[in-house]
């Protein structure tokens, strides 16, 4: 009973390499059929030649059953630019291949709406959603840009969105995990790693990254390296986003597809002493580089801050929520908006919250952590709610907006509520630190100099994309155990941290200083 059409599905680690040489491989890969021992590995990870692809594949169906084919899913669990590029690989395959003469009848975009814990193939319910042609996230279906990239495929037109100009992971040199062997070279066990790139083809434009000595700045360029994004990532020296000659020859120069605006003024409190270089970097800058996205038709995603609000609100504050910032960092990042918005409509402007994050030395979690691990006390305020975000997420996320092609502002945080001192004791529990050498400070006893809203929650009525709190923590420990187990370094960053803190109270006074050596801050 044959079938009327073959329906293939085929996944990017359904192709194994079966290896008798076992050294070669870690011992969870070893195994056997009864007769014969091998390591069993996917051929993704270690065919420098690279996969023979979809189209190979449909080839050798349609030879050996000579029966109607169709590509019943071409998905992939990955970010954005991955499913686009794996979409457009197999509709270039499957296209190829009917011209040629083959019966292929179809390339369906499988999941239209997205799959929950399909990762693990549904054996467990961890709430894990992998977005597809639309995403659910959200109180309405929201298109993606896989809904973008079908329409144009179904037109007969050619794709036009400039991350495709990129190979996909399963092309590049960094999805090997093991030596690299060739089918080709007769077991030497050697073979020249291609990404299989077409030649002639144009070099992909990059994205554009300020604040490239900021800690936004550099996890963007790390996970775009992550995801084969092409990228310039610049320092202040390079470009004042503030300065308009000089946001114009870059942009003239580098021709991006995209600005990521990662600069600005991060310091809330000095901001009061120095409102107008606040406004300068926050404000003028964002502005500036709205005003010369709009004229080289170039993407914006810039950053806000859940200071736009006065906290005096009791439950999350979503986008369409009236500003009232307290202090001068909030009316910087307020007017930021505004002016952004004025001159480039299509720009996207998240705001988030208090960052952490696995490579920053510097976030409270991470110095936290560090003095624990060196047995110095730790004082965090016990009032006053945040939600927090986990650098990595927050990047991930907004890049995959920002393709997407959306604008206005959204929210991303890891979720919440909580407070500062209760994020560093769940952080310090499942690092296995002992915390009673915590204590908790109100907001009002660390204040040093601008006054900051009591409520400081972010929600969203636009898509909640961030995965839960406990699972960024879990993944920030696993990540960034380093920065705070190498004890040698701990006492130096500790105590940098205490001198900061130091200088920041010597601004506000002494009787300020004096509480501060009484409670141990300051006592390296």
């Amino acid at each position: 009973c044959p079938p009327d059409i073959l329906g293939i599905n085929h996944y990017l680690t359904s192709e194994r390499f079966l290896d008798e040489r076992l050294e070669r491989y870690p011992e969870h890969t070893h195994g056997g059929n009864g007769r014969h021992t091998y390591a069993d590995v996917e051929a993704v990870r270690v065919l420098g030649d690279g996969l023979a692809g979809p189209k190979a594949l449909l080839r050798e169906a349609w030879d050996r059953y000579h029966l109607p084919v169709a590509v019943t899913e071409a998905h992939l669990g990955c970010t954005r630019e991955e499913q686009m590029r794996w979409l457009w690989e197999v509709w270039q395959g499957a296209k190829a291949l009917r011209d040629e003469g083959v019966d292929l009848r179809a390339v369906t975009a499988w999941s239209l709406l997205g799959a929950y814990d399909w990762n693990s193939l549904l054996t467990c319910f961890a709430g894990c959603y992998e977005p597809g042609v639309f995403d659910l996230r959200g109180p309405s279906a929201r298109p993606t840009a896989l809904a973008a990239l079908a329409s144009e495929l179904a037109r007969g037109q050619e794709p036009t969105h400039p991350v495709l100009a990129g190979p996909g992971w399963w092309r590049r040199p960094a999805r090997l995990e093991y030596p690299p062997v060739s089918v080709h070279a007769r077991g030497k066990g050697t073979a020249v790693i291609s990404d299989r790139r077409k030649t002639g083809k144009p070099e992909a434009r990059p994205l554009l990254i300020t604040g490239g000595s900021g800690t936004l700045g550099q996890a963007f360029a790390r996970l775009c390296d992550l995801r084969g994004l092409a990228y310039r990532l610049l320092s202040r020296r390079e470009l004042d986003v503030a300065d308009g000659r000089s946001v114009e020859r870059v942009l003239k120069e580098i021709e991006p597809w995209a600005v990521v605006n990662a600069a600005g003024y991060v310091a809330v409190n000095a901001a009061e002493q120095e409102p107008y270089l606040c406004f300068r970097e926050n404000t003028k800058g964002a502005a500036t580089l709205a005003g010369a996205c709009a004229r080289h038709a170039a993407r914006l995603l810039t950053f806000s801050s859940v200071m736009v609000f006065d906290g005096t609100k009791r439950e999350p504050y979503v986008e369409s929520d009236a500003t009232r910032p307290l202090n001068v960092y909030g009316r910087s990042k307020a007017e930021a908006e505004l002016r952004v918005r004025a001159f480039l409509p299509s720009a996207l402007i998240v705001r988030t919250g208090a960052f952490f994050g696995p490579w920053d030395e510097e976030n409270f979690v991470t110095c936290g952590l560090r003095a624990l691990a060196q047995g110095l006390p730790v004082h965090e305020p016990g009032n006053g709610l945040i939600t927090p975000v986990y650098v990595p997420d927050l990047v991930h996320a907004s890049l995959d907006l920002l393709i997407d092609g959306e604008s206005g502002i959204w929210h991303l945080a890891n979720g919440g509520p909580v407070t500062r001192a209760e994020l560093v004791r769940q952080a310090a529990h499942r690092a296995g630190f002992d915390t009673a050498g915590m204590s908790d400070w109100s907001m009002e006893a660390m204040d040093l100099g601008a006054p900051r809203p009591a409520y400081s929650v972010l929600g969203s009525e636009r898509g909640l994309l961030l995965p839960p709190l406990d699972d960024a923590l879990a993944r920030y420990i696993d990540e960034g155990r380093p920065m705070w187990t190498t004890r040698e370094q701990v006492r130096p960053q500790v105590m940098q941290q205490n001198f900061r803190r130091a200088a920041a109270a010597i601004r506000t006074g002494p009787d300020r200083l004096s509480d501060l050596i009484g409670l141990g801050t300051i006592h390296d």
